[in-house]
């Protein structure tokens, strides 16, 4: 590691991976992977999985384009396809992932931060969209918290959602 590196914590060659965990795999954790890619740059190599798939939520991805991370490609996908793979970080972002989520082979770091289910707000769609810009606002104050030193090592380029 370079003196530079070992100043600023950061790994200058080390992409760290993270897979980010929700029960359907279509709001709260396709966010996160969305901000994670935005504001990890070239630095993290993250997906998302969930206990069961279902769809990327449409309200996500409305949310999400507002601050310029597009979803529209993202697809729900299962946590058993990356059971096998090596994690340096597993962040449950809802109480039922963590408490169904299995051990990980050799993940450094298990994390679980809970926000509300936006997709259970009911009402008029103005009351559904502020639970999703809530909950999405919530999810990219606490990534741009853990990203900003003495977080992880995960520096590099990277936008500013």
């Amino acid at each position: 590691m370079t003196e530079a590196a070992t100043k600023s914590g950061g790994l200058p060659d080390e992409r760290r991976r993270v897979l980010v965990l929700c029960t359907h795999n279509s709001a709260r954790s396709q966010m996160a992977e969305g901000f994670l890619r935005a504001l990890g740059g070239d630095r993290v190599d993250v997906e998302s999985a969930g206990t069961e798939a279902t769809r990327v939520h449409p309200l996500a991805i409305r949310v999400m384009d507002e601050v310029g991370i597009d979803l529209r490609a993202h697809t729900s996908k299962t946590l058993d396809r990356f059971l096998d793979e090596r994690w340096d970080y597993v962040i449950t972002v809802c109480d039922s992932a963590n408490e169904r989520c299995p051990l990980f082979p050799g993940a450094a770091t298990r994390l679980h931060w809970s926000f509300d289910d936006p997709s259970a707000v009911t009402g008029a769609e103005a009351e559904r969209l502020a639970g999703f810009r809530r909950v999405r606002d919530e999810i990219r104050a606490r990534l741009r918290e853990w990203l900003t030193p003495p977080g992880p090592a995960i520096r590099g380029r990277a936008c500013r959602p």
